[in-house]
């Protein structure tokens, strides 16, 4: 069985489509947690990103955002 895929933030920024800037300093640290999303192989500086963890939690969030919101009249909305 194969283990995590890490990927460089440039790497990252290809398969989400997001700029580097953008996950440097707004993701990193907000979104994307040290030890779950991200690691600093050996104590470094360098930031590897867990593949897997972040395209899960990307789903997730997804579906989490879609469900209808229910009203106090009985009908939901969609937000």
């Amino acid at each position: 069985m194969a283990g995590p895929t890490y990927l460089t933030t440039e790497e990252l920024s290809a398969r989400i489509k997001y700029d580097q800037r953008t996950i440097r300093e707004r993701l990193k640290d907000s979104v994307l947690l040290e030890g779950v999303h991200y690691i600093r192989p050996f104590g470094g500086r360098k930031i590897l990103y867990v593949w897997e963890q972040i395209a899960e939690d990307m789903g997730s969030k997804s579906r989490e955002s879609s469900l209808p919101i229910p009203m106090a009249n009985g009908g939901v909305l969609h937000g």
